[in-house]
């Protein structure tokens, strides 16, 4: 029904873990991704600037024809999507960190979330976690240095041990049952948090749920693609091509592009 591309941006490498969900559940989807890793992470920046480095990444995209734009980032998000979606006639999608289904099932009545500033500051994610968790305790956890440590392709390292360390510690003192990630870099912790983690507490990851809004969406337009036949996933980074090239398992081919 349509060939053109799924576009997908993010603040650098975190929202190949939406790609890798979107690909799995849509494999006949074209897609195109760009991983903005030289402003990385929109979570430290203003709201002004999150919102220009979004309608940069949006511009580009719809430049190369793509009939679906996902937001692939917490914080551009929170803080954008509105405006992108008020300004360009395309279907958005856009990332929010699950707190939903972390506070109707906890027993605890305490749930985590570890999130970059920029997402917790914002008015959507403060709306969103009013409407769901009257009577649950939410504790906020900013992860600064993560994505920097991700970007730098040191995910497994001494340094982000120590971090996650201090970050879970508190958390686990509060007695958390879920911990909700609220960026789309951090799954690719999950080796990391599954070990340093209790097992009885469930992580939860927006992934999935993002895939299969996609698909809703691209259906409710009219815009599936349903041909099997050379279908193209192209990504372009300027930043470290080969960090992402790493992520990716070797799998596609990274363009190095300024923008």
């Amino acid at each position: 029904m349509s060939n053109r591309a799924i576009g997908i941006f993010d603040s650098g490498i975190g929202g190949t873990s939406i790609f890798k969900e979107i690909h799995a559940l849509l494999p006949h989807e074209n897609t195109i991704y760009l991983a903005d890793s030289k402003n990385a992470p929109y979570g430290n920046k203003s709201k002004k600037e999150i919102i220009a480095l979004s309608i940069k990444n949006t511009e580009l995209l719809l430049g190369k024809n793509c009939k679906l734009i996902v937001v692939a980032c917490n914080t551009a998000t929170t803080n954008a999507i509105k405006i992108l979606r008020e300004t360009y006639n395309v279907p958005f999608i856009g990332i929010e960190p699950a707190i939903k289904p972390a506070a109707l099932n906890t027993q605890t009545k305490t749930v985590g979330i570890l999130a970059t500033k920029g997402t917790l500051s914002s008015e959507l994610f403060h709306n969103t976690t009013d409407l769901y968790t009257n009577g649950i305790n939410v504790f906020e956890q900013i992860g600064e240095g993560i994505v920097e440590l991700i970007e730098e392709g040191k995910t497994n390292s001494d340094d982000m041990r120590s971090l996650l360390d201090n970050y879970l510690k508190p958390m686990l003192q509060a007695d958390i049952d879920y911990l909700v990630l609220g960026c789309t870099h951090y799954p690719y912790l999950m080796p990391l948090l599954l070990e340093m983690l209790p097992k009885h507490i469930k992580i939860i990851d927006s992934g999935l749920a993002v895939a299969r809004q996609t698909k809703a969406v691209l259906r409710q337009h009219d815009l599936l693609n349903i041909r099997s036949q050379n279908t193209e996933n192209v990504f372009y980074s300027n930043g470290n091509v080969t960090v992402l090239e790493t992520i990716l398992e070797h799998k596609f081919t990274v363009n190095a592009l300024d923008f």
